[in-house]
């Protein structure tokens, strides 16, 4: 059995109202990253990120996976499939996708201070001020610039068995992530989905210029045709 990795970013979860932080409208314009996604940050108004994260579950409370999602869970019928994410969203799991890894963390869970305890609390909203266990503050578990990436190694380990790969909906610019393609078997095909254009340092790779569930779509019907 293939085994397929997607690498998927922003724009896999963009056409189910998730707003992200590059796109015109997007929450750069409303915030400033590195006030609300950054360990800086944190240390100098841990209340604003509460707030921030507590705005995200909310809106993700009200949101359902695409069918870019969908088609994905539903090539582990004939493929092992394996999805490497940047997003902190729980869409591909809620649309049935069995192995996810969530590179920058994972909204709808919190941590203490040193990320010993891990809590899942779905899309509820935390309270200011709210304690661990170990009576440090409750924060997102969400992997913030200025912090260590520690999925990264067992990605970068997935990615070079992979026979195929396709990345959806990332720009490919946000490091260490980006830097996974490299990791790739010479021989593995390589996919890329996003209807804007994007420059990845291969030329042998199989372009289609559309959003998540059209190019799925199509990504589906060319999977199906491979020897």
């Amino acid at each position: 059995m293939k085994h397929i990795v997607f690498l998927t970013g922003a724009g896999m979860s963009a056409e189910s109202g998730i707003s992200t932080f590059r796109d015109s409208g997007g929450l750069w314009e409303k915030y400033d990253v590195m006030e609300v996604a950054s360990i800086e940050g944190w240390r100098k108004n841990p209340d604003l990120m509460i707030k921030f994260y507590n705005e995200r579950r909310a809106q993700l409370d009200k949101v359902a996976p695409n069918d870019g999602h969908k088609l994905i869970a539903q090539l582990e019928n004939g493929f092992k499939v394996t999805v490497i994410t940047q997003n902190v969203d729980n869409l591909h799991e809620r649309a049935g996708s069995s192995s996810v890894i969530h590179l920058h963390g994972e909204l709808t869970k919190v941590c203490n201070e040193s990320k010993s305890e891990i809590y899942d609390i779905g899309t509820r909203a935390v309270e200011i001020g709210e304690k661990a266990s170990d009576g440090s503050r409750i924060r997102p578990f969400i992997v913030w610039f200025g912090e260590a990436v520690p999925l990264m190694e067992k990605a970068a380990n997935i990615v070079s068995n992979a026979d195929i790969i396709v990345i959806i909906g990332t720009s490919m610019q946000v490091y260490p992530a980006a830097g996974l393609i490299h990791y790739a078997k010479r021989d593995a095909k390589i996919f890329l989905i996003d209807p804007s254009d994007v420059s990845i340092p291969f030329t042998s790779v199989n372009v289609i210029k559309q959003k998540a569930s059209d190019g799925m779509r199509i990504l589906t019907e060319k999977l199906i045709q491979l020897p």
